[in-house]
């Protein structure tokens, strides 16, 4: 067995119980991983998640920076680390990673509802009701695209339309 494959099999069982809530072992598993490879990103990230989970807002936000100095352009690791932020009580530092992760990826409709939530705790309406619109706007987005892209009848329809325009052209 090799050394990767043991701590992805370590991370593996991580997520069964982190999904199942178990977040004590999650963090066991999680930490195990990370202990065979130390640059394991995901496996850092997520016990990260399990530590804001927890409560363990620190140790939290130890392990988002980690991920952050090995992947400093990662808009989910922003997004957790600015949540975590927002539950220590340092909303500034969370107004900051949350806009940094929507910086990064302008289409992440959670780091503006994550974002409107805080502007909301903070008193900024204006502000709140801004991400709400955008959640609002990429939400109907997301659900065209998705419609077109599992649509198949409009699939095929659009793919006989193409073909007989340029049929047409190359007629005309």
């Amino acid at each position: 067995m090799s050394y990767k494959k043991t701590a992805k099999q370590k991370f593996d069982e991580g997520m069964v119980d982190f999904v199942g809530r178990n977040y004590g072992k999650s963090l066991d598993l999680f930490s195990e991983a990370i202990a065979i490879d130390p640059e394991f990103k995901l496996a850092i990230k997520s016990r990260g998640a399990t530590h804001l989970r927890l409560g363990n807002f620190e140790d939290a936000i130890a392990d988002f920076d980690r991920v952050l100095e090995l992947d400093p352009e990662n808009a989910r690791t922003f997004h957790l680390r600015g949540l975590a932020y927002e539950k220590a009580g340092d909303y500034e530092k969370a107004i900051s990673d949350l806009n940094h992760a929507i910086e990064l990826n302008p289409e992440y409709g959670v780091a503006y509802h994550s974002r409107a939530t805080l502007h909301s705790k903070m008193g900024h309406t204006d502000l709140a009701t801004q991400d709400i619109e955008m959640v609002t706007h990429l939400t109907e987005v997301n659900i065209e695209s998705f419609a077109n892209d599992n649509n198949i009848w409009r699939s095929r329809h659009m793919q006989v339309e193409s073909i007989h325009d340029d049929n047409l052209a190359m007629d005309g």
